[in-house]
């Protein structure tokens, strides 16, 4: 947008206001016009080249969430396979049947890990191979708090009492069971041979 010059008339008229009026500032240099300085031109910053460096090169593509921590489903779906690979894809598909199933709903952590330890070596003793173990997927906390929790106690409690002794020894593999059998609320848990 450009601004408009004045007419001669305009011109005559600020002239007799500026007559009539006081000084502010009586030390300063008189002028009939006020001047406006030019824009200054915008200059451009000098291109400064080093050897070997880039604008951006160590800049990441995609910026990194803060993930605390993996949730337990992705964390068992990226753990290696330990037991044979067809029996492994026919068992998450929900094509194999659990001979046993357990089911942890409305327990309390206290009353549900000696239940777990007995299902499951109880299981291996009676030769069982594929077990189920429900936990339900949980409930949100009533009131949400500065520290993030996990949703479901049991569900993240059972894959780690699965992982260490006494049930170490007797599971082989633990993975989230299909949607046919519960889900993310519920676990396959391959048992090993009892020798």
């Amino acid at each position: 947008m450009t601004r408009r010059k004045l007419t001669e008339e305009e011109i005559e008229l600020w002239r007799k206001v500026t007559k009539q009026a006081e000084r502010l500032h009586p030390e300063l240099p008189q002028s009939v016009h006020p001047t406006t300085l030019p824009k200054p031109k915008p200059t451009k910053a000098p291109k400064i080249r080093l050897e070997g460096f880039e604008v951006g090169q160590t800049a990441h593509v995609k910026p990194v969430r803060h993930a605390l921590k993996p949730s337990v489903t992705d964390s068992l779906r990226a753990s290696p396979v330990q037991m044979d690979t067809k029996a492994f894809g026919r068992m998450k598909r929900g094509k194999l049947k659990p001979e046993g199933k357990l089911d942890l709903h409305g327990m309390r952590v206290d009353t549900a890990h000696p239940a777990l330890i007995r299902f499951v070596l109880t299981s291996q003793a009676q030769g069982k191979r594929l077990v189920l173990v429900v936990t339900g997927k949980g409930k949100d906390r009533d009131e949400p708090g500065p520290i993030p929790t996990p949703r479901g106690v049991l569900r993240n409690n059972v894959p780690h009492w699965l992982s260490i002794p006494p049930l170490a020894q007797a599971v082989l593999q633990v993975t989230p069971a299909h949607i046919s059998h519960g889900g993310d609320g519920a676990y396959y848990v391959y048992l090993r041979r009892s020798r």
